[in-house]
């Protein structure tokens, strides 16, 4: 007796949970996850050492917001996004978006992944889905120990934005939050142009060092006034404007433009990546 069409479509739902929740296991899993999360957590530690061993905190020196971070500890994790936004950052997600599917191939495991119910196209959708989730550990990361760090060398108290107006810690912490939640954002863009040169190679250290190198000429290109008419379209065009969630009330013009153009980027190289992946001869 055949199966029915539902109970096909249910067995291949299940698979993609499964999957999804193995894929997720795995990536969290690795010894080089961890490493990379230990190395964002450690800027932070850095930078908060530093000011409270020197004067940097009041030199008027260095990333925006340097200066109150001995006045509030809350400034480190602040400071440490600046940090990590242009380079760590994307030097991170970078090894794991270009390690989607090269990775696989690499390990010869990809042909066994595919032999599932799961399909090309959902098997995409969960390498882009445990990428955007490292993407979202990392940043959190980062905040996450800057506010303890900060809590711990430094006093903690009520933020001045910068609209002038005065917010509690609670409020402070949940803005801390949304800002990681808008790099989160952010990385989303690089996330999928690093998971399409994954699907054009079977060795991921290439997919991973041209995915970085694309950042950094991104960022490289942006800073060009000669390229004024180009720079609203690079994916890094809003990386640092996290600093209009610091006003009262919340500035959200910037979070929807990021947010929107991230979006172009993430349906534009996925689609590109599903249509090389899709025709691709799999013979790992």
């Amino acid at each position: 007796m055949l199966p029915s069409e539902s109970s096909v479509a249910t067995r291949r739902k299940s698979a993609g949970w499964a999957l999804m929740g193995s894929e997720l296991a795995v990536l969290f899993r690795r010894r080089r996850t961890w490493v990379m999360l230990a190395a964002l957590a450690l800027i932070p530690v850095l930078v908060a050492v530093a000011v409270r061993l020197s004067s940097a905190g009041s030199s008027g020196r260095g990333p925006a917001f340097i200066g109150q971070i001995s006045e509030n500890g809350l400034f480190v994790a602040l400071v440490a996004l600046t940090i990590c936004i242009p380079l760590f950052l994307p030097l991170t997600v970078g090894v794991v978006a270009g390690d989607t599917i090269a990775g696989e191939a690499s390990l010869g495991t990809l042909r066994y992944l595919l032999v599932s119910p799961v399909g090309r196209t959902r098997l995409l959708v969960v390498k882009f889905v445990a990428a955007m989730a490292f993407c979202l550990a990392a940043t959190i990361m980062v905040v996450l120990a800057g506010v303890l760090i900060g809590a711990a060398l430094f006093q903690i108290g009520p933020v001045t934005l910068l609209s002038g107006d005065t917010i509690g810690v609670g409020d402070a912490l949940l803005r801390a939050l949304l800002i990681a939640a808008y790099v989160t954002v952010s990385l989303l863009g690089l996330t999928a142009i690093g998971m399409f040169i994954s699907t054009l190679t079977d060795v991921p250290v290439g997919a991973m060092a041209a995915t970085v190198v694309i950042s950094i000429l991104a960022q490289v290109l942006d800073s060009l006034p000669q390229l004024d008419g180009l720079h609203p379209w690079l994916f890094s065009h809003y990386w640092l404007n996290f600093a209009d969630l610091l006003r009262q009330p919340i500035e959200w013009s910037s979070f929807g433009s990021n947010a929107l153009l991230q979006l172009g980027y993430v349906v534009v190289f996925g689609a590109l990546a599903y249509g090389r992946f899709a025709s691709k001869d799999v013979l790992s």
